[in-house]
């Protein structure tokens, strides 16, 4: 039968480095004691039968009781490869592979594949509830805490401002007219969140690579679709943005962690090691990351 070939997953990871894919059905690797603890197995979760329809769909078959119609794509490969994506499952596999002997792999790993369904479908669903209005009165977390948008033509640029209220509510004020559009809204909110997010990471950088006895040549914003940080071996790093909505200790931690790698490029118990010594309660900053839902920016 075919080599299967997984891809790593299609979500903002805290590593720098994307790992090599693993070749089914060799084993994947044990899990590390630092990560959080496996889900449960995916017959408890996906009870009763679940179906799973890739916009894109031109097969389908059942696994483990539940249907799923997923998108099979020809390419010139050596091995069947397959993704698990917020639109479902998708296939990719040679010419000369038999639809019997794709479907055949599939089910040797239908455990997996609905694991990761139910996964994005979950994820999905916190993202539309997390999804940000672009209007007057809209919120978007910003460090951590809920701010609520004001468009004041008054303002230039962005201003933000602790109101005197029962609430203490946040307000950003949006240098923009009271009939601007959803459009323009979200530009200078976005504009503003990266001037933002430039300060705190300069800031917070500058905190944290004399304690691990680091130099940070260069500090550059990132908008990668996958990776939440990167390091590179020459000290420069890169810090996604839209990690300033997050709370300081999850800044830090992403922080801590791509200026570990300036002194240990790996993922080895040294390297976390280094992590500790400055965010003794990574793990508890990781989780945080992991489970709360990245607001929807569009």
């Amino acid at each position: 039968m075919p080599m299967l070939r997984e891809p790593p997953p299609a979500q903002l990871s805290l590593f720098d480095s994307a790992p090599p894919d693993p070749v089914w059905p060799a084993a994947p690797p044990a899990m590390s004691s630092t990560r959080p603890p496996p889900l449960a197995p995916p017959s408890a979760a996906l009870a009763p039968a679940m179906q799973w329809e890739h916009p894109r769909a031109n097969r389908a078959l059942a696994l483990e009781g539940h249907r799923v119609a997923y998108e099979l794509r020809r390419a010139r490969r050596r091995s069947i490869g397959f993704s698990v994506g917020v639109d479902g499952l998708a296939v990719s596999a040679p010419r000369w592979v038999t639809v019997a002997d794709i479907e055949s792999a599939l089910r040797e790993r239908g455990g997996w594949i609905l694991r990761k369904l139910h996964e994005q479908r979950e994820r999905r669903a916190r993202l539309e509830a997390a999804r940000i209005e672009w209007r007057v009165g809209g919120q978007l977390p910003f460090l951590g805490r809920p701010v609520q948008l004001v468009l004041d033509p008054q303002v230039v640029g962005a201003v933000l401002r602790g109101d005197d209220t029962p609430l203490g509510a946040t307000r950003l004020h949006v240098g923009l007219p009271h009939d601007a559009t959803a459009q323009q809204i979200r530009d200078a909110v976005q504009s503003w969140l990266q001037r933002q997010a430039r300060r705190v990471f300069d800031e917070r950088c500058a905190q944290l690579a004399p304690r691990l006895g680091v130099h940070v040549r260069r500090l550059a914003l990132s908008s990668a679709a996958t990776r939440w940080g990167s390091a590179n071996a020459n000290g420069s790093i890169r810090l996604h943005w839209r990690l300033v909505h997050f709370a300081l200790p999850v800044i830090d931690y992403v922080a801590a962690h791509e200026l570990a790698h300036l002194r240990e490029m790996n993922h080895s118990p040294a390297f976390w090691d280094v992590v500790r010594s400055v965010v003794p309660d990574y793990e508890h900053a990781r989780r945080l990351l992991d489970d709360a839902p990245l607001p929807a920016f569009d």
